[in-house]
């Protein structure tokens, strides 16, 4: 069960709240802080949260902007949720600031004083501002197993040992399962999966290096931990074929329609097409290329597309490229209904669009190099997987078996 910490007047209240909104005991004791996340209640029945911050003998205030709405349904409970999330990463970035100033980290025996969902929390933050949607998500995804592994809230650094993080690893391997978007376990809840496990182990691990180079541990502990193994996971795409047939037909929704072809001739990323906007496209010697930084990597990419992708894109405008597209579930709801009305009987997502671009481009003679530039890979050996997938040795070798059965 996630719990989401409230913090009031000048001590760490000894409750929380649970997924269905309820006040829960959590622990005896109270901790002081030099920082409190307060409330002030607003005339229109808003709650607006701010923090109140004592350093050195010095008090002052920081308002947040953020508000919590009264609870009347199940998007206000979420809401909040999600606002306190925020309000909490805020507070612990703002206590580890507070620690750094008034003890300094170059000691390395700080570790005893540095609480470590505080430093935890901060990265969560500085990845909400730097990364993806989805990668923050992940980090409070990650966040939430560490508070059902760990129940003590105010753990310091001395106490996250390579024992410690083993233990975590095996919370994750034979404990940990998945929750409903409302941060709760639910009936019939499955264990994580192989590629899960190893994306919270990493994710502990990189707070963990973050800390050693802020000098506030002298190694990271979870080097001392063997972590989960990667395995390739199966990467479902579309045939040429299945390709032409969705798109003759109807999908009910154009905008979801133009941007998953669109996806399926270039190679971007939902959160690429989602943001491409028409100062982003270019016509250079003949050609449409799109000039724009990825939102995943960051790295500034300069990508070439077909007409017939350009074709997608529509008439010439200001704004995005593709205004109005729903969510990304709603999304993948739309495209399982046009991938059935098609006759196809694949389990297809907006991503499947990407692998789809990947395994055309192997298939009509492409070599690995050009595609992984395509894609925008960092690293060849990402590219290499779908060589796996569209293996051509092997398909002529299959192909050249003589008929035996005659």
């Amino acid at each position: 069960m996630l719990w989401v910490c409230r913090i009031f007047a000048t001590f760490v209240l000894p409750v929380c709240y649970s997924g269905n909104g309820n006040l829960i005991r959590m622990m005896d004791r109270t901790v002081k802080e030099p920082v409190r996340l307060r409330e002030k209640k607003l005339a229109n029945g808003n709650v607006s949260l701010y923090l109140d911050i004592y350093v050195n003998g010095r008090r002052s205030y920081e308002f947040l902007k953020l508000y919590l709405v009264p609870e009347r349904s199940r998007v206000d409970k979420e809401h909040n949720r999600q606002t306190l999330q925020l309000a909490n990463a805020i507070k612990a970035k703002r206590i580890v600031e507070a620690q750094s100033n008034t003890h300094g980290f170059a000691n390395v025996k700080d570790a005893t004083k540095v609480r470590f969902f505080d430093f935890f929390r901060t990265c969560c933050e500085e990845e909400r501002k730097e990364g993806s949607r989805g990668s923050y998500d992940h980090w409070m995804s990650c966040l939430r197993h560490l508070e059902v592994y760990e129940r003590d809230d105010s753990v310091t650094f001395a106490k996250i040992t390579p024992d410690w993080v083993r233990k975590f690893r095996e919370y994750l391997d034979k404990k940990a399962v998945t929750w409903s978007r409302y941060g709760v376990e639910r009936r019939g809840s499955k264990r994580l999966s192989e590629t899960t496990k190893l994306g919270y182990f990493n994710k502990l691990k990189t707070a963990l290096g973050i800390a050693v180079k802020k000098h506030i541990i002298p190694t990271n502990p979870a080097d001392e931990v063997d972590g989960f193994r990667r395995r390739d996971s199966a990467r479902m795409y579309l045939t040429q074929d299945e390709v032409r047939r969705l798109a003759a037909t109807p999908c009910g929704n154009g905008t979801v329609r133009r941007a998953f072809l669109f996806s399926c001739l270039t190679g971007l990323r939902r959160s690429d097409v989602e943001r491409l906007r028409w100062e982003d496209v270019h016509d250079q010697d003949g050609l449409v290329r799109l000039i724009f930084a990825q939102k995943k990597t960051g790295g500034q990419e300069y990508l070439d597309i077909a007409p017939q992708a350009a074709t997608l894109m529509g008439e010439r405008s200001v704004g995005p490229v593709f205004p109005g597209l729903v969510s990304p579930a709603r999304t993948n709801l739309i495209l399982r209904r046009w991938v059935a009305r098609a006759g196809i009987r694949k389990h297809i997502s907006f991503h499947c669009a990407r692998h789809t671009f990947a395994t055309l481009m192997l298939d009509i003679g492409t070599d690995i190099y050009t595609v992984s530039k395509l894609l925008g890979h960092r690293e060849l050996t990402t590219t290499q997987v779908y060589a796996k997938i569209l293996d051509k040795a092997k398909q002529e070798a299959v192909a050249g078996i003589p008929d035996l059965l005659k």
